[in-house]
């Protein structure tokens, strides 16, 4: 016996990525997923490519698995995609000490965080507004 196959939770004009574990925290990463939200996924790309921030890259990753999930799972239009969400979360918490004066120790942690990027179709009504 298989388990029950669940519906779909996205909209049939919808598709979506997961980034998971990156080097990153929360907060940093937040900032660059605020830099691609309700963009066109061509204008998202090309922000992604020239951002000076690190975890800029692994992001442009995601959001190109997010594009394909969309052309090759669900045949949606490439051109007319745009970034719907992407979500930011925590995960894990890496914890590593330093060695302090008088033989104390100080706690460094090291954050991971957890991206979902969620790329839409626009309708013909939309593109009116776009433009």
């Amino acid at each position: 016996m298989s388990k029950p196959k669940h519906s779909r939770a996205l909209a049939e004009t919808e598709a979506q990525a997961i980034g998971r574990n990156l080097r990153t925290s929360p907060r940093k990463l937040g900032l660059v997923a605020g830099l691609i939200r309700n963009e066109p996924v061509s204008e998202a790309l090309a922000k992604l490519s020239f951002s000076k921030r690190r975890i800029a890259k692994q992001v442009k990753t995601v959001l190109e698995s997010a594009i394909a999930n969309a052309e090759n799972n669900h045949q949606l239009d490439v051109d007319r995609l745009i970034v719907s969400r992407a979500e930011v979360g925590k995960a894990m918490v890496m914890r590593r000490f330093q060695a302090r004066g008088r033989g104390r120790s100080a706690q460094i942690q090291k954050f991971f965080s957890h991206i979902k990027i969620i790329v839409a179709e626009r309708s013909d009504n939309d593109e009116g507004k776009a433009a």
